[in-house]
């Protein structure tokens, strides 16, 4: 027989009245502290930043001249209000693809390409619609495109992927993304280092290879981490370039 004065739960009976006291308590302390948890857990993160799709900009169509190296970029004469002539923008395609195949044939050639903006400060990033209407050839004088060497540098920062970083994740960076990155870097989406001090006021860099090329796998193991890499500083148009020297990237973490 059960001691009146120690009552005791049975789950298919209703709850003691001497225990009820006890069970809302343990119950609000475990709901608040659960919450506070949370809320000390997320309050120790790095912000995420600014960046995103800009889908309420609606489809871009920009005329301009396209360059390979190191990676696909447009370097815009026609823009719109948002993206201007005389600005360089990077590019990408839909998922985790880079749009090297779709238009290396027009290299050095103008052409009008659609897409979504993706933005982050001044780092922009056009996502190429599906299609014909993602590429097309145009008519027009085909421009210079001035390219300014800016010296050698040695750079602390993160290499990230172009397109995560600018926007279509948050917050894009950092360990949490490495293994995002590193698929995106793998199906060519355009590299992007993150100076931990601006140069020249730019803070974001394309990534290339002194020969042009993509990255090399070997590159993968460093994103997401601070490293230190030494290499030449350019602008393509107004896009800021770093050509990785592979031999001096190390890792500071």
């Amino acid at each position: 027989m059960s001691d009146p004065d120690r009552p005791f739960f049975v789950g298919y009976l209703p709850v003691p009245a001497g225990l009820r006291g006890f069970l809302l308590l343990v119950s609000a302390v475990l709901i608040w502290g659960f919450a506070l948890f949370s809320w000390g857990v997320g309050s120790t993160q790095e912000d995420p930043g600014p960046g995103r799709f800009r889908f309420d900009y609606g489809r871009q169509a920009l005329t301009g001249v396209i360059s390979m190296v190191p990676y696909p970029m447009l370097h815009v004469t026609e823009g719109t209000d948002h993206i201007g002539a005389g600005q360089s923008i990077m590019l990408a395609g839909g998922g985790k693809f880079g749009v090297a195949g779709r238009v290396a044939d027009f290299d050095g050639a103008l052409v009008t390409l659609q897409g979504v903006v993706l933005e982050r400060g001044d780092l922009n990033m056009l996502q190429l619609a599906g299609g014909n209407q993602g590429v097309m050839p145009a008519e027009g004088e085909v421009p210079d495109v001035e390219t300014t060497d800016l010296g050698r540098w040695r750079l602390s920062g993160e290499i990230c992927d172009g397109k995560c970083l600018a926007g279509a994740m948050r917050p894009g960076r950092g360990i949490a993304h490495r293994a995002c990155a590193s698929l995106c870097l793998i199906g060519e989406v355009p590299p992007v280092f993150v100076s931990s001090e601006p140069v020249q006021g730019h803070e974001f860099f394309l990534v290339g290879r002194e020969d042009g090329t993509p990255i090399d796998r070997a590159i993968l193991e460093y994103v997401g981490l601070l490293v230190m890499a030494e290499g030449r500083v350019s602008l393509r148009g107004d896009l800021p370039v770093f050509i990785l020297d592979e031999d001096t990237l190390e890792a500071l973490e």
